[in-house]
């Protein structure tokens, strides 16, 4: 087994084709080919399942995955501090859901680094893919809520993936809606006044199931839905139309302007975290935003019950 083939695994598995993966890595096809067919064979299993649309890593794969990154993490550590450069470069890696505090912390850890060189990386993705990609070290920390509807098959998931959930603070649910909706002046809002407008939903792709949603109730049903896959689509839905979106009530500063927050009349509490793959021990870069994280939290007006997490 050498670093290369465990690069190539690592990029095929990212792109999802041996073609994309060659064509990235300045590589033929033939030879990122059998690189995974020799490591097939030495480790005894199958990594990829094959097809016409690309390629799909088996369970076996996904498990060597999650090794290959940790292996290739501390070989670019190893190489960066010891190739004349005298420092290891700073790395962090978060996939969220999409709340303004994690992407805040993210900001906030990058302005305290020292480091000259630095490798950083944000992605808001589907409850799934943060799932994925800490199970597979593609993340070190993955940002996500669960309730009562959801709970249990979240915590199968977190079992099956080997990461652990910590719980950041509890929040009772919230409706966001623009300024000028006519609900905006309400105190509190009942559950039956929402059934009349649009309600906006983030995009879950090939995993949309009502439990792996981003918002709480999204298993009741309601003849308007509009789906997106960003923040940015979400703020100007609110301000430009009168749709709604259920979450945490924890505004950013940009949605401060324009979008008002209200308390839903339910007793459902969202308990919002993090996860860690079990096998991962904190660097001290993770260290810095998970504190970055509870500040944040711990200072928001909005949130009722805050945990050590």
């Amino acid at each position: 087994m050498t670093l290369q083939q465990l690069r190539y695994l690592i990029a095929i598995a990212e792109h999802g084709s041996i073609n994309a993966a060659a064509h990235n890595l300045y590589a033929s096809q033939s030879n990122l080919s059998l690189a995974i067919k020799d490591l097939e064979q030495e480790l005894g299993i199958t990594i990829f399942t094959r097809s016409n649309r690309g390629v799909t890593l088996t369970n076996e794969g996904t498990e060597l995955l999650g090794y290959a990154r940790q292996v290739i993490e501390q070989a670019d550590m190893l190489e960066s501090r010891y190739a004349g450069r005298g420092e290891s470069i700073d790395r962090l890696a978060v996939s969220t859901q999409h709340y303004y505090f994690s992407l805040q912390a993210f900001i906030d850890t990058i302005e305290q680094t020292k480091s000259d060189e630095y490798d950083f990386a944000l992605r808001e993705v589907a409850t799934g893919q943060i799932i994925s990609d800490v199970q597979t070290f593609r993340s070190e920390i993955g940002i996500l809520y669960t309730d009562s509807f959801n709970r249990r098959v979240l915590q199968g998931a977190f079992d099956d993936a080997e990461v652990e959930f910590h719980p950041l603070f509890q929040i009772g649910v919230h409706v966001f809606v623009g300024e000028n909706h006519p609900l905006a002046s309400k105190k509190l809002i009942e559950p039956e006044e929402l059934a009349p407008w649009p309600r906006y939903s983030f995009e879950q792709g090939s995993q949309n199931s009502f439990y792996f949603s981003e918002e709480p109730f999204s298993q009741v049903p309601h003849r308007q839905v509009i789906r997106y896959t960003d923040r940015g689509t979400l703020t100007n839905l609110l301000t430009s139309f009168n749709g709604y979106t259920i979450s945490t009530g924890v505004l950013s500063s940009e949605m401060h302007r324009g979008i008002a927050s209200i308390p839903l009349h339910t007793d459902e509490k969202m308990l919002v975290g993090y996860i860690i793959h079990r096998e991962r021990k904190p660097n001290e870069l993770l260290k810095r935003y998970i504190e970055n994280l509870k500040r944040i939290i711990r200072e928001n007006p909005s949130v009722e019950e805050y945990l050590a997490g």
